[in-house]
Order: structure tokens, then C-alpha cells, then sequence
């Protein structure tokens, strides 16, 4: 046996990181011969910047780079710059619009400087895929469509529906998982990840890897996170989700407001703590022995220290506690439940409340910056809190116990 082929003892090891969480692996016999030749992988992940600003939900894929990292392996966080000027179809009824040459580039310096707050700078491999996309040839490119059936590529459900509803699909975005896989091509990708919706685009990924006579790559998928609602996943656009640049006191807040039960799938997707010791929490929390709100402190703690400081996030618990838990709110103060959705929104709970005595108050007094929801101003009178449980303080003396329901 080679000195640097580890033992299937040491295989066991890395796997039980390697396996935490995750959704799906193909296939598992591969990547243990892969583990057992004891040789750092290269483990690639492709993000196009198509938005600015990562959210929790975002970090998942990002969390497991980081136990690749822990475990000796190169990780590649490959930026789609080209990529993302085609624009991913995956999961979409209609064309995605391309983004600028200027809009990528912004966006991506902004993903570099937050992924370093998981990631290890020293350890971590950020590359652009223009950097060999850019410079194929028309006959590269033919060679690399010549690859892939179109029969393949119409078993995508997003392809398959769009045809059968006769909406448009442009021969470009045929080009899309063909492009990603050469990614792997070029890299010589041994591990790739991404969100169960991506799971197509990786297995191309596989398939162009033997035809440019490589090893094909394993696929490793993570689950999409559920956002503060527990039921959807994470999403700006829904409003339920926590953003990794916001204030401390919004990230603790508002992962204070998840429920007891998704606060164990945050520990498990999210946590750096093992799963021994999140499972002895667990079991603690069921026997009566820790109260859930302990429990989801130390979430909040870990996650805020994470993204800020641990001063930054021994603050958010302190101003947290001096509202929900050291007597901040009277007593006295009106309650008021809602449906999630119009009646959710600043102007409409106020009033309903009796806060205000008009929507056209409310608006008046959220624009002259007097509402504060969970301890952090709102300045927007029109935008929907996602289901949970708030304290809402209008000036200096008046507040809301505020319940949003599903």
C-alpha cells in the first residue's frame, strides 16, 4: 500500500463530515476510491453573481467547501463570469435575461469579500470561468455540443415543459450545462456541488468528463434551506430569509425567530458544532433538561459571530434580551395575529393594531424613522414580515406583541 493512501478507517472519517447534510451522492463507491488514493481532490463549486448579496440559504454549499477544506482537499470557488452572461435556465419557465460584462464583475468582488467569512482564504482557489470559456474556438465548442444529444438535454423538466407549452427556448441555453461541464473539464474536477437543482447540470458534468477522457467527477447535492416561514426556501424575494451582510441584530433576531423544530436543521446545515453534540442538544432539549430557547441562543451566537464578531454577537443577545426577556415591553402591551401576507405589512398592522389611528399615520410615522421591529428600524411600510413571532415599537412608548401566521 502507497505511504499516502489512507486506510478505510480514515476513509469512514472523512466521510461521516463529508456525508452530513447532504441530499444526494453519486455515487458513494467512487468517491471513496477517490478518498482511500490520499491525495487533496479538487472540489469545484460554480456560483454565478447574479445577485449581490449572499443569504444563508446561499451558504449551505459553502458550509460543506469548508469541511472539504477541514479535511485537506483544494476547493475551487469558481465564479461564472461567462456563465452568467448566457444566463442558467435551471428551474425557470422562460429565458433569463443575460447580465453585462460591468454587472458580473461588481457583483462577483462583492461574493469574493463574503465567502471568505466560511471559507479559508489560504486554501481556497477563486477562479473565473472566462478564463478558458473566452478562449474557445467555434470548432471547441462544436467538439464540446458534439458531446450531448438534444434528447438528453430535453429530459430537464424546465426544457420539457417549456416545449410542451410552446414557450421559447433559445439554442443558447442548450449551451448552459454544456459550458458548466467543461468547467469540470478544465479544472479536472473531482467533487461537485450544488443545490438539488442543479443535480442535471453535474451529471452532464460527468458524462463531458469521459468524453475529454477524465475521471468522472462525483455529485454532491445539498438541500435547499427552508427560510423563516419553514416552508419555502430561503429567498430575498420572499422575505424570509436572513442575509449574512445584515446587522448582528437582525441575524440574531431573526434566527431567534425560527421555529423550534427547523432550529435543527440550521444546526445540521449551518453549525460547526458536530453532530454528536448537536444531537446531545436535541436530546436534551426533549427531556426537558434545555430549554429550546438555549438551544437557539447558541444557533444565533455561532452565526452572528460568524458574519460579524463575537462582541458584535455577545451585543445582539444582550439588546435581544433586554427587549423579549428582561421586561423591555410592558406588560400591557397589545397582541395582535396576522395572516402572512398584506395584513403582515407595517401599514396594515399598525392600524389594525390601534397604534396608529390611520394607514396614512403609519406611513407618516415610519418615514420619519420611529418603527422598530425586533430592535432594528423599518423604514419600509409596504413589505410583508414573514411568519414569526415580533416586538414592534412605535416611538418611545408604544409597542406590539406580533404574531404572523402561515
Amino acid at each position: 500500500m502507497p505511504a499516502s493512501s489512507l486506510s478505510p478507517r480514515e476513509v469512514d472519517e472523512q466521510m461521516a463530515l463529508i456525508a452530513r447534510g447532504i441530499a444526494e451522492l453519486i455515487n458513494e463507491e467512487d468517491l471513496r476510491k477517490k478518498l482511500a488514493r490520499g491525495k487533496p481532490l479538487n472540489i469545484k463549486v460554480g456560483f454565478d453573481p447574479t445577485a449581490p448579496d449572499l443569504h444563508l440559504g446561499h451558504t449551505v454549499v459553502i458550509q460543506k467547501m469548508r469541511h472539504f477544506q477541514r479535511l485537506g482537499h483544494r476547493v475551487v470557488f469558481l465564479i461564472g463570469d461567462f456563465t452568467a452572461t448566457i444566463g442558467d435556465p435551471s428551474g425557470r419557465s422562460d429565458t433569463r435575461p443575460p447580465l453585462t460584462r460591468e454587472q458580473v464583475l461588481e457583483n462577483a468582488e462583492t461574493y469574493k469579500k463574503q465567502v471568505f467569512k466560511i471559507l479559508d482564504p489560504q486554501s481556497t482557489v477563486v477562479d473565473f470561468n472566462s478564463r478558458w470559456l473566452g478562449a474557445m474556438t467555434a470548432a471547441d465548442v462544436i467538439r464540446l455540443a458534439s458531446g450531448y444529444t438534444v434528447a438528453r438535454l430535453m429530459e430537464r423538466d424546465d426544457f420539457a415543459k417549456r416545449f410542451k407549452n410552446n414557450i421559447p427556448i433559445s439554442v443558447h441555453e442548450f449551451l448552459y450545462p454544456l459550458a458548466q461541464a467543461y468547467d469540470s473539464v478544465a479544472l479536472g474536477t473531482d467533487v461537485e456541488m450544488g443545490g438539488t437543482d442543479q443535480t442535471f447540470n453535474l451529471l452532464v458534468g460527468r458524462h463531458i468528463q469521459s468524453q475529454y477522457g477524465q475521471e468522472p467527477q462525483c455529485i454532491i447535492t445539498l438541500p435547499l434551506l427552508e427560510g423563516l416561514d419553514g416552508i419555502k426556501k430561503m429567498s430575498k424575494s420572499l422575505g424570509n430569509y436572513i442575509g449574512i451582510n445584515e446587522p448582528p441584530g437582525q441575524i440574531f433576531g431573526k434566527t431567534m425567530s425560527v421555529s423550534d423544530d427547523l432550529m435543527w436543521r440550521y444546526y445540521e446545515l449551518l453549525s460547526d458544532k458536530g453532530m454528536d453534540e448537536i444531537n446531545r442538544m436535541k436530546e436534551a432539549v426533549t427531556q426537558g433538561r434545555l430549554h429550546p430557547k438555549t438551544a437557539k441562543e447558541e444557533l444565533a451566537l455561532e452565526l452572528t459571530a460568524r458574519y460579524h464578531s463575537p462582541q458584535a454577537a455577545e451585543d445582539a443577545r444582550r439588546d435581544f434580551n433586554a427587549v423579549f426577556a428582561d421586561g423591555g415591553v410592558p406588560e400591557d402591551a397589545p397582541a395582535l395575529v396576522c395572516s402572512q401576507g398584506a395584513d403582515s405589512a407595517p401599514l396594515a398592522f399598525l392600524a389594525a393594531a390601534g397604534l396608529t389611528a390611520s394607514r396614512g399615520e403609519a406611513r407618516r410615522l415610519i418615514l420619519q424613522k420611529s418603527l422598530s421591529i425586533n430592535g432594528e428600524l423599518c423604514l419600509d411600510p409596504l413589505s410583508p414580515l414573514p411568519p414569526g413571532e415580533y416586538i414592534v415599537k412605535l416611538g418611545k412608548k408604544r409597542f406590539l406583541k406580533l404574531e404572523v401566521r402561515h
